[in-house]
């Protein structure tokens, strides 16, 4: 999986067939903005070349609740796709690549059964991105509500081995927050690993997307700051041309 230059992906959050943004993964926090499919077709008009879409029913309760507009997404965009929550079997993952989405994320599964990362990748080599949630110096799982006591980079290591064509890394602790990003952790994670690593969490500038790509990182999910019309996706990608 190659990122030509740095992505700067939308988020689209859905929680409740919404759009959402929560602050650190917290649900009861959450901010809605209106219609999946409308957020989808908005950042592609203003010139997204990938989405990163988030089933939060699916990292919370285990299971794909928000898959009808995912569907809907696909058929009304033409642009690279990522998806995550909920997928906890290597079915459900090669069966959202069948569908035409170009990555997979794997979070809590993949911390659970590792050996799913190397299944789906047997079959879609640049399919799979491994989620990596960090707070407090760990990685955390389900809905980010669980610690598991596994060092981010160890992780990186190990699904990188096991055929992870990219780490997406986010910083837990300054989700949502708009406060800022924390720059050395995604530096520590892209200098251990050959892979591209994604960086989330805590955008609030433009300043920030730039030091995440001076980090490392191969690209950046923005949600909230979107959103909040803090800066444009165009002021965005401008700032890292």
């Amino acid at each position: 999986m190659t990122f030509e230059s740095f992505a700067v992906v939308p988020a689209v959050d859905m929680q409740d067939g919404e759009v959402v943004q929560l602050v650190q993964g917290e649900r009861g926090t959450e901010r809605t903005y209106g219609d999946p499919v409308e957020a989808a077709t908005r950042w592609v008009d203003e010139g997204a070349d990938t989405l990163h879409l988030v089933d939060l029913d699916g990292a919370f309760e285990g299971a794909r609740a928000n898959a009808d507009a995912v569907d809907s997404i696909l058929d009304a965009t033409d642009v690279s796709v990522q998806v995550g929550g909920g997928i906890r079997t290597a079915e459900d993952a090669v069966d959202l690549l069948d569908r035409g989405v170009d990555r997979v994320i794997l979070g809590t599964a993949a911390v659970q059964n590792p050996d799913i990362v190397g299944e789906v990748a047997a079959e879609y080599g640049d399919g799979v991105m491994v989620s990596l949630d960090a707070k407090g110096g760990e990685v955390v799982v389900e809905g980010w509500t669980e610690g598991t006591g596994v060092d981010p980079i160890e992780a990186a290591e190990r699904y990188v081995d096991l055929g992870a064509a990219a780490i997406l890394f986010t910083d837990v602790d300054v989700e949502g927050r708009q406060e800022g990003v924390r720059t050395e952790p995604v530096r520590e994670l892209a200098e251990r690993v050959d892979i591209p690593v994604i960086a989330s969490g805590g955008v609030a500038t433009v300043d920030d997307v730039r030091s995440l790509r001076d980090a490392g990182a191969a690209g950046v999910v923005v949600g909230t700051a979107l959103y909040e019309g803090s800066f444009t996706l165009e002021e965005a990608q401008r700032a890292v041309e």
